[in-house]
C-alpha cells in the first residue's frame, strides 16, 4: 500500500456535559486492559458524498453518541475503593479520531477477509509517540481512523482497549455509530453496569478452571496498577512467525460434522463443535507438542443468559468467559473424532451461574489470566454479524482483525455465497503445511 496520508487527527468529547462517575471493572474486565484492534471495509459512496462529509458525518455521530457511551470517553484509574485495581473514570476527556488518504485502490490490496501487514497502516494514525510509557490516565480507550483509497473507498478502523467491551457489545457500539451517522437514534441502549459480575465475599471457588494460569513471577499481573503495559491485545504462545490463511469449503465442514456422528456417540455437532476440534488436533500436533502433554484451547463462551439473573440487553463490558477444551496430545492422535468433539462440547456445557461465579472468584484469590501453557485460542469472529452494519456512506463489505497475534486463531468468514470458513493462524511455515495435512486428512 502507498503510503498513507493524515488530513487532521482530532479529540472529540461528548457533544454535552455528562455526570461525572466511574465504573467498577469486573474480573473479567481486568485481564483485558490491552488494546483491540480491527478494520472494516466499504465500496466508494453510493449517494456521492465527499470524503470531507464523510469525516465530519463520523465525528458529529461520535459526539452525540459518546453521550450515552459517556465510559468511552473517559480514562482508566485506580479504584476508589481498592487502588490495587482499576475502574473507569468518566470524566469526559474523549476519544482519538484520525482522517486519512492513500492513492492505493482497494482492490490493490487483494483479500480483504482476514489480516495482513498492508493493514497496519490504517490504523497508523491511532498510536501515540511513547505511549507504552504513558500511565493509563492519559490513554484514551478508543481510537478511530477513517481512511479513503484511490478509488473512493473507505476503510473504518478502530482500535479501543478491550477492558471496556466484549465482542458482543462492540458489535452493539458499531451497530449504533452506523445509526447515528445515517442520522438514525440508538438501536441499543450500553448499560456499562458490570456489578453482577462482582466477586462474592468471601470468595467460593467451587470448581477447577484450567481455563485459567496464576500470574508467573516474572511476568506482570493483569489486575496490577503498577505498570504501564497497555498497548496491544494479550497473546500467549510462540514468537512472531507468519499469518497463514487456510480455507475451508462447505462440503469439508459438511464431511467433518458427519465423521463426528457417524458413530453414534453424539447428538449433534455444530460447525464449531466439529471445526474447533478438528483445528484444536491438528494444531496440537503440528507444533511439535509432546504426546504426554496436555493441550488446551480456550474459546470464548458467552454467559450473558447463563448468569443468574441474566444480564439485560445492551451491556457493554466483559461477559465472554474462556471456556476450554483439555487432553493429552496422545489422545487427541488417537481418539476417534467424536470424542475430540464431545471434549468441546462440555467447555461449553460446564457453564452454568455456579461456574462463572467459581472462575470470577478463582480471579479475585489468584489475580491470574487466561491459561498460556500449550494453549492456543480459537476465536469464532463469523458469528459476530458485523456485517449487517449501514453507515451513512453504505454497507460494511469485510471486517478482519488487523493483525493476527501469536496464540490466536481466528474462524473468519468465506466469500460471499461461498458457505465456507477460513481458519487464521500464525505458525511456521513447515508447521502450517504439516496443519493443513491435518486438517484435510
Amino acid at each position: 500500500m502507498e503510503g498513507v496520508k493524515l488530513v487532521e487527527k482530532v479529540v472529540i468529547v461528548p457533544e454535552m456535559l455528562t455526570n461525572r462517575r466511574r465504573i467498577f471493572l469486573s474480573n473479567l474486565d481486568l485481564p483485558l486492559v490491552a488494546y483491540q484492534e480491527s478494520v472494516s471495509f466499504y465500496d466508494p459512496p453510493e449517494n456521492k458524498i465527499s470524503f470531507s462529509e464523510s469525516y465530519n458525518t463520523l465525528y458529529r455521530a461520535l459526539r452525540s453518541l459518546l453521550v450515552p457511551y459517556d465510559f468511552f470517553a473517559g480514562r482508566l484509574v485506580p479504584a476508589l475503593e481498592d487502588n490495587s485495581r482499576l475502574e473507569i473514570d468518566c470524566n469526559g476527556a474523549g476519544i482519538v479520531v484520525a482522517a486519512a488518504r492513500t492513492d492505493t485502490r482497494l482492490s490493490q490490496l487483494g483479500g480483504l477477509f482476514a489480516p495482513k501487514p498492508d493493514f497496519k497502516q490504517l490504523v497508523a494514525f491511532l498510536r501515540e509517540e511513547g505511549e507504552d510509557e504513558m500511565e493509563f490516565k492519559d490513554k484514551p480507550l478508543l481510537y478511530i481512523q477513517l481512511t479513503q483509497f484511490g478509488c473512493g473507498s473507505l476503510a473504518l478502523a478502530s482500535r479501543y482497549n478491550h477492558c471496556v467491551l466484549d465482542g458482543a457489545a462492540a458489535r452493539d457500539f458499531e451497530k449504533n455509530l452506523a445509526a447515528f451517522t445515517r442520522g438514525d437514534d440508538l438501536v441499543i441502549v450500553p448499560n456499562p453496569d458490570r456489578t453482577i459480575f462482582k466477586a462474592r465475599n468471601p470468595p467460593r471457588i467451587s470448581h477447577p478452571h484450567h481455563e485459567y494460569s496464576k500470574p508467573s513471577e516474572t511476568r506482570d499481573n493483569f489486575f496490577s496498577v503498577g505498570g504501564k503495559r497497555c498497548t496491544d491485545v494479550m497473546h500467549f504462545g510462540t514468537p512472531h512467525n507468519t499469518t497463514h490463511l487456510i480455507h475451508i469449503p462447505p462440503q469439508r465442514i459438511a464431511s467433518l460434522k458427519m465423521a463426528a456422528l457417524k458413530e453414534g456417540k453424539l447428538k449433534r455437532c455444530t460447525t464449531f463443535h466439529a471445526i474447533a476440534a478438528k483445528v484444536w488436533k491438528a494444531r496440537s500436533i503440528a507444533t511439535k507438542i509432546h504426546d504426554e502433554v496436555c493441550s488446551t484451547m480456550l474459546f470464548p463462551v458467552d454467559v450473558r443468559k447463563i448468569v443468574v439473573p441474566p444480564v439485560q440487553i445492551g451491556f457493554a463490558g466483559n461477559a465472554l468467559v474462556p471456556g476450554c477444551a483439555r487432553a493429552s496430545v496422545r489422545e487427541l492422535k488417537d481418539k476417534e473424532d467424536s470424542y475430540i468433539v464431545r471434549k468441546v462440547q462440555e467447555g461449553v456445557e460446564r457453564f452454568d451461574d455456579e461456574y462463572v461465579r467459581s472462575g470470577i472468584d478463582w480471579l479475585e484469590v489468584h489475580r491470574g489470566m487466561p491459561c498460556n501453557e500449550n494453549s492456543f485460542s480459537l476465536v469464532a469472529w463469523f458469528r459476530l454479524g458485523l456485517e449487517e452494519d449501514v453507515f451513512s456512506w453504505g454497507k460494511l463489505k469485510y471486517a478482519t482483525p488487523v493483525v493476527l497475534k501469536p496464540g490466536l486463531v481466528f474462524l473468519l468468514p468465506g466469500l460471499e455465497g461461498d458457505g465456507g470458513l477460513n481458519i487464521c493462524l500464525d505458525l511456521p511455515d513447515d508447521q502450517v503445511d504439516e496443519f493443513h495435512r491435518l486438517l484435510m486428512e
